[in-house]
């Protein structure tokens, strides 16, 4: 009968137990950025000089995100090994990181390997859907058939900016609805 007293009263029912609104969210991760790299919003900002990955990496099967550009210069969104140099930009020059480049091509290990049919401008909505087979982008709610395949390894969303640029991070209340089956990345303890 406590059991159900102290649930109704809504205390922890044992040690360590997580409240959902105690849950952290996916955030730009401020002890993974390059040297000259600046967050703020609460962690959905990245300004400055250099790259940031997100605080979680994609351990669904199918994950979603979005990036809107507030302001134009040099940047890039994509996915990075935690590995990868986050103060060498633009990303996509070497092997841990696959990135969609301000100019619409896609970059790996220094090798062009797509171009998106559309330049992405500024107020632009770029979406990202990631399923460990690809990474497909979508422009302002619409596919851009452009994929990104052979991305291997345990991956975290990556931006970089430079030159001006500013970017506005989003993992979760997106500005579109993600393709079916694709969902925000979760963080690893809430998939338990």
């Amino acid at each position: 009968m406590s059991f159900v007293f102290c649930c109704c009263r809504g205390e922890d029912l044992a040690p360590g137990h997580i409240q959902l609104k105690d849950l952290p969210q996916v955030q730009l991760d401020a002890s993974f950025t390059g040297n000259d790299v600046v967050i703020i919003k609460n962690g959905q900002r990245i300004c400055g000089s250099g790259a940031a990955l997100a605080n979680a990496p994609i351990v669904q099967d199918k994950a979603y995100f979005e990036v809107k550009v507030q302001c134009t210069g040099s940047w890039g969104v994509g996915l990075a090994a935690r590995r990868c140099n986050l103060n060498r930009i633009p990303l996509g020059n070497d092997a841990d990181s696959w990135v969609l480049r301000q100019d619409g091509c896609i970059f790996h290990n220094g090798e062009e390997k797509g171009k998106l049919p559309e330049i992405p401008q500024e107020g632009d909505i770029l979406g990202l859907a990631y399923d460990h087979v690809e990474l497909n982008f979508f422009l302002n709610g619409s596919p851009t058939n452009s994929p990104l395949s052979g991305v291997k390894g345990t991956v975290y969303p990556a931006f970089y900016v430079d030159d001006g640029a500013i970017l506005d991070v989003q993992f979760e209340k997106f500005y579109h609805t993600p393709p079916s089956g694709f969902d925000s990345i979760m963080i690893e303890k809430s998939l338990l």
